[in-house]
């Protein structure tokens, strides 16, 4: 089964105190301590978001690993990737990590992943990633619309609430058709797809929300998604996982 969980924010790298949405990618994998891997290229492979991870992840039911494009940890980075069981991508330049992606053949690698049933999940870059399109930060101080991966269908946007000029932004870009329809989350939110079906939109933060955001007669349509509030699930154990799809 294909499933992407794209965070528009939130994880243990905005929210350290809240793993709600953590505990939520981990529970997509119906085994004790599936293998977790997170990739951090979009942040040049920040040794201090390497250490967050693993602050973090130590203390969950998951075995942590990381994948570094800069101190590669092995030549077969084919059979590296496909052993895992999540692959967890981290925010920062998303310009930068699909030219590394693609240049280390990491971009069709994650493909494959995705197609043997290894869950891809991520935040901000590591959400817009996965898309035709995101609107990103990655030219500067100037948002923009990019051109992704196309696993998934349509644009994406994080930190929709998080950031002042993201929505603005994505409603210009949408009304100069600089940018096609999509999704925008807030920070907290997570967008949960399988195959190319969004499947469940969840939440780490209750008043938190998602969009669906496309073009009408009168301008920008912008459709509310009220997610499920992650507050009430209980912690990842023997008799709860397996995913709430």
């Amino acid at each position: 089964m294909r499933q992407i969980i794209a965070m528009g924010g939130g994880g243990f790298s905005m929210q350290p105190d809240n793993p709600l949405l953590d505990e939520y990618v981990l529970s997509q994998v119906p085994k004790h301590r599936p293998k977790v891997c997170f990739v951090p290229t979009a942040s040049g492979d920040s040794e201090s978001y390497v250490e967050r991870f693993y602050a973090a992840f130590r203390n969950l039911d998951c075995e942590p690993s990381h994948l570094s494009l800069f101190r590669l940890p092995t030549t077969d980075l084919e059979s590296f990737v496909l052993e895992k069981d999540i692959l967890y991508v981290g925010g920062g330049n998303t310009k930068n990590l699909l030219a590394l992606w693609r240049d280390w053949g990491l971009d069709s690698i994650m493909k494959l992943a995705w197609e043997n049933g290894i869950v891809l999940a991520g935040v901000s870059a590591g959400s817009i990633c996965w898309f035709e399109e995101g609107l990103t930060d990655s030219f500067g101080v100037t948002l923009d619309g990019l051109s992704c991966l196309g696993f998934l269908p349509g644009s994406n946007c994080p930190h929709y609430d998080g950031e002042s000029e993201r929505r603005p932004t994505f409603h210009r870009l949408l009304q100069h058709r600089r940018i096609g329809p999509g999704l925008a989350a807030e920070d907290g939110v997570a967008f949960h797809f399988i195959g190319t079906e969004l499947k469940a939109t969840v939440s780490s933060r209750p008043n938190a929300r998602g969009y669906r955001l496309s073009m009408g007669e009168n301008g920008v349509r912008e459709e509310e998604i009220v997610p499920e509030y992650l507050g009430e699930m209980p912690s990842r154990n023997p008799d709860t996982y397996g995913g709430s799809i």
